[in-house]
């Protein structure tokens, strides 16, 4: 499991290694250089806003918003169904939540919108008449960024779940019409204190087809 970003006070500055960082990651490969990810990095006052009406909108109960693509299939089939549901079990069992306890749960889940304290986010944005192959130049592009981050000693964790507030996201940073919110990203320190426990990985050989002539 990926230790989640914290904020360490008095250490964050405004981004010259957030500037080396995405100037490196425009490198980021696409199909015939289309280059379709819009990002917005926003730290201070601007992220703080945008935590704090999120966390309004929890608070009151209010809905999520209107998705704008499905994160998972409706029916999402084995194995990938096992994947997911044991990702779960092992976050809240880090977390020492059982799973009776909703209530916790949802607190534990809520925690996406501070961006698990992190003192910087990214949000990134296709436009929404991209197809699928450019969705997945985003996520090479945000593969990039993370790999990056870590070279200039950051880590990030990206979150889908920030799709589930995009209006919110959107209020502050007023996107174009013509753009979708794919995801967020915390971008911070590492929590040396968090548990250490890793989410497992499916093996070589039921990942990899080696097809070779000798």
């Amino acid at each position: 499991m990926k230790r989640t970003p914290r904020l360490v006070p008095g250490s964050w500055t405004r981004p010259a290694a957030l500037e080396r960082v995405l100037s490196a990651a425009a490198w980021a490969p696409s199909g015939s250089n289309i280059q379709p990810w819009h990002a917005y990095v926003v730290t201070g006052a601007p992220l703080a806003e945008i935590k704090k009406r999120a966390g309004e909108r929890l608070a009151s109960g209010d809905p999520w918003d209107e998705p704008e693509y499905e994160m998972y299939p409706a029916a999402l089939k084995s194995p990938y169904r096992e994947r997911r549901s044991a990702f779960g079990e092992q976050r809240c069992g880090a977390l020492g939540i059982p799973r009776e306890d909703l209530e916790a749960r949802q607190r534990a889940a809520a925690a996406n919108w501070d961006c698990f304290g992190a003192p910087g986010a990214l949000f990134c944005y296709i436009d929404r008449d991209m197809d699928r192959p450019q969705w997945s130049d985003v996520g090479m592009y945000l593969q990039t960024v993370m790999l990056l981050l870590r070279a200039e000693g950051l880590h990030s964790c990206p979150q889908m779940a920030w799709a589930k507030f995009h209006r919110t996201v959107g209020e502050v940073l007023s996107p174009p019409d013509e753009l979708v919110l794919f995801c967020g990203m915390s971008i911070g320190f590492e929590d040396v204190t968090a548990d250490d426990a890793r989410t497992g990985r499916a093996s070589l050989d039921e990942m990899v087809t080696f097809v070779d002539g000798l």
